[in-house]
């Protein structure tokens, strides 16, 4: 990788490890709520998920859509029905007063 690349996707990873998204948002819920220890598992997830990311990026991933189209409506479809399914259990879930005393973080 050549170095200017290396330096400009360090400084994007620095940054957007640092601003207020929606993972920040949701460790910082999760610390508020559960404490430090019990939150290092979700941290450990939101930095191992965006080092596959940003492996798929780095391996060429856009080629390998640019060359089987029909893999990218493959994965839009399925991204769209996990979504639904989200959207389902959150339509569904407990309120929270009726949430179980052993209570975990994400």
């Amino acid at each position: 990788m050549p170095w200017d690349t290396f330096v400009a996707f360090s400084l994007f990873a620095m940054v957007t490890s640092i601003t207020p998204g929606p993972n920040n948002l949701m460790l910082l819920a999760s610390g508020v709520n559960f404490g430090f220890r019990p939150t290092v598992p979700h941290m450990l997830g939101i930095s191992s998920g965006f080092l596959v990311m940003a492996f798929g990026v780095g391996v060429g991933l856009a080629e390998v859509f640019a060359r089987l189209p029909w893999l990218y409506g493959v994965l839009k479809w399925a991204g769209a029905i996990y979504l639904l399914y989200l959207a389902w259990r959150i339509a569904n879930s407990a309120p929270p007063e009726d949430a179980p005393a052993g209570v975990r973080p994400a």
